[in-house]
């Protein structure tokens, strides 16, 4: 029995068959068609034609169900299928599943007025789940869409990526799941939409989708669906989830007390929790565990981006070679390399620094990675100041988890283990959703059993004492800096 994950992302899709203990049998990936005209959108502005997305996955999946049937199996294997994509993206779409213009991208932040208006008339939702709508949120972009584009607005189903996809797999575009309605102002606790969004801001709730737990069962790979990818009809195709969660699931933390840093451009961090954790500065947010937890968890805008603009063109794996030698480095970083920071503290003004002279770049890059280093640790330390409970171990992907100094370092300034599955695909995370409650009875059962811890490593205690006295040098020049 077989489960697929489809990952639609930023610049592609990627597709993931797995058996029931998550050995992979089939993967395949695509990257989006260039456009035929490029359009100059204004400043801010993010767009991408969902058709686009699907073409993608109808390449991706015909590619697996193919390897599947040379390689000895059969497509009608696969028991499930789930799909994950960006967060907050809006696709806007006629009654029939045709988009009535581009998908306004989760990275798009022409709604700010919105968001503002979102927060006010929404300011029960906002005090009982502790976030605030931005920009990036998919209900300001709605509001957007009726105020500047009312013949749209007029005709339209607003649904997220994910259910885009999903709704071309089965032919039911109106559901959508809890993790990726977040951003739509779904209320998590009671679990319906709020009334403001209909009585305040003007936006009828018919318009959205029907909302349901990610793992559940939204309808069947339809008979054309089957004859253009591969699947065999009937196939299940179950609520999936945002990018960003099904990269926490592919990271194999999913008990409570579970943590995933995932070092990309930016460092995001997100664990499980039992509780509701509450973050007055908005520092935090929470999705809803299928499972009945809590998944809270934020961005710091530091990250590899520091290794890619200050060391471009260098060998990272020659310096990461020399990093045991440097470290603990005599330097104290922070490693913003534009302007303004969102976790652990707010600031829009604040700027990196470095303290102290480095002997050259080897000791430069490792001091870059240190810096990462103390702000993840200064991130989970600030999570345990809101609640949240925080265990021996952290389980990490991105790009940055793929050096083994780097991990080293981080186990250092944490003083925990730091684990890397064997495979960071988000599209494996997806397919754990797949298996969730179709092969298995639950989302934790089905991670336990399909996603492979690979490389760990442990904190040496010599230098993990070391660190905790160059950390509390770290912390102190942020304060001087007016940082936190």
């Amino acid at each position: 029995m077989y489960v697929l994950g489809l990952d639609v992302g930023t610049q592609g899709v990627r597709a993931v068959v797995c058996d029931e203990e998550g050995n992979v049998l089939a993967q395949a990936s695509e990257q989006f068609a260039p456009a035929d005209q490029v359009e100059l959108l204004p400043p801010g502005w993010a767009e991408q034609n969902p058709s686009d997305w699907w073409d993608a996955a109808v390449v991706c999946l015909n590619a697996v169900t193919e390897h599947l049937r040379q390689s000895g199996g059969d497509p009608s294997d696969i028991k499930a299928v789930s799909v994950d994509s960006t967060s907050g993206t809006v696709v806007v779409l006629d009654r029939t599943g045709e988009p009535l213009r581009p998908a306004i991208m989760y990275n798009d932040t022409r709604a700010v007025t919105e968001a503002a208006e979102c927060n006010s008339a929404g300011a029960d939702l906002v005090e009982k789940l502790a976030y605030r709508f931005s920009a990036a949120f998919a209900l300001p972009k709605i509001l957007w869409v009726r105020r500047n584009q009312p013949d749209v607005f007029e005709r339209a189903l607003f649904v997220h990526a994910a259910d885009y996809i999903a709704g071309r797999l089965t032919g039911n575009f109106l559901t959508s799941d809890t993790s990726n309605a977040l951003k739509t102002g779904y209320d998590l606790i009671e679990h319906r939409w709020p009334d403001f969004i209909e009585s305040q801001i003007a936006v009828p709730l018919d318009k959205l989708p029907k909302v349901v737990s990610p793992g559940d069962v939204i309808g069947e790979v339809s008979g054309e669906c089957a004859g253009l990818t591969g699947l065999a009809r009937g196939t299940l195709v179950v609520a999936g989830v945002t990018d960003g969660t099904a990269g926490f699931l592919a990271s194999g933390a999913v008990k409570v007390g579970d943590w995933n840093s995932t070092i990309g451009t930016t460092l995001v961090i997100r664990g499980v929790s039992r509780e509701l954790i509450k973050d007055p500065q908005g520092r935090i947010y929470s999705h809803a565990h299928p499972d009945g937890y809590w998944l809270p968890g934020g961005a710091s805008n530091c990250g590899a981006e520091c290794l890619r603009h200050l060391f471009q063109g260098r060998d990272l794996d020659h310096l990461n070679a020399y990093v045991p030698q440097y470290s603990p480095t005599a330097l104290l970083v922070y490693p913003l390399v534009r302007t303004g920071e969102r976790l652990p503290f707010v600031d829009p003004t604040a700027e990196g620094f470095i303290v102290g002279e480095p002997r050259d770049s080897r000791e430069l890059y490792a001091a870059y990675l240190e810096g990462v280093g103390y702000v993840e640790r200064w991130c989970y330390e600030l999570l345990a100041e809101l609640g949240a409970e925080i265990g021996d171990t952290i389980f990490t992907t991105g790009g940055g988890a793929r050096s083994p100094e780097w991990m080293q370092v981080r186990a250092d300034i944490l003083n925990k283990r730091v684990v890397r599955p064997v495979s960071t695909e988000c599209a494996m995370g997806t397919a754990a959703v797949a298996a969730s409650k179709t092969v298995y009875a639950d989302l934790e059962t089905a991670v336990q059993a399909m996603i492979k811890p690979g490389e760990s490593v442990d904190p040496d205690p010599m230098r993990t004492e070391l660190y905790e006295q160059r950390y509390r040098a770290f912390r102190s020049a942020c304060a001087h800096r007016g940082h936190g």
